[in-house]
Parts: C-alpha cells; structure tokens; sequence
C-alpha cells in the first residue's frame, strides 16, 4: 500500500532542497532575491532551505525532527507570502509560497497526531 504521507514529505523535503540549490546557483534566483530586496540574505535563505528540507526528509525517522522542519518551513512560507505581497507580485506568483504553507501545516498536523 502506497504511504501518502511519506511520498507528501518526500515531496516537500526535496522540492525544499532542490529550490534552497538553485537560490545558490541560478542567475534568475539570484535576480529574483534583488528583486525582493533579499540579495545580502540570499545565501542564509537558500541554506535555511536547503537545512529544513533535509530535516524534513530526515523527519521521517524522527517524529520531532518532522514536527520542527515542518513549522520552520511554514514560518518560512509565511514570510515568503508577505515579501511578494509587499513587492505587489500577482497573485499567480504568490500560489506556490501558499501551496508549500499548505503542505507544510498537513505535515505538521499529521506528525502532531501521531
């Protein structure tokens, strides 16, 4: 039977990493964190990314290493809705922020419970 749960954090856990890897190297994430006025916390962000990522994948042989990367995630998520409010993004751009909010709280909510 195919574990829901565990494909979800794999989901997010790696999307995570993949994104925390291309705020380092990718010219049009290096661009969008200018953007945002983000470029001298660019490098602290894509590696906060990359860490909680990791321990989000890393949470599913430890239950309180999912409940602390998910609600770190999704503080993360929070404050990445509010800088592309502020910049006035549409509202097309700020669905994926809210999409990984979303995923983080059902991680948090299910890892709570059990």
């Amino acid at each position: 039977m195919v574990d829901y749960f565990q494909i979800l954090v794999l989901f997010t856990g790696l999307s995570f990493v993949a994104y925390g890897i291309n705020s380092f190297v990718s010219k049009r994430m290096k661009s969008e964190f200018q953007r945002w006025n983000l470029k001298k916390e660019r490098k602290s962000i894509a590696s906060c990314q990359l860490i909680g990522g990791a321990a989000l994948l890393f949470g599913l042989e430890s239950n309180i290493m999912l409940v602390l990367s998910s609600s770190f995630l999704g503080v993360m998520m929070l404050v990445a809705i509010g800088v592309r409010i502020k910049v006035r993004d549409n509202i097309s751009d700020i669905l994926p922020a809210f999409a990984y909010l979303v995923l983080s709280a059902i991680i948090l909510y299910e890892a709570t419970a059990q």
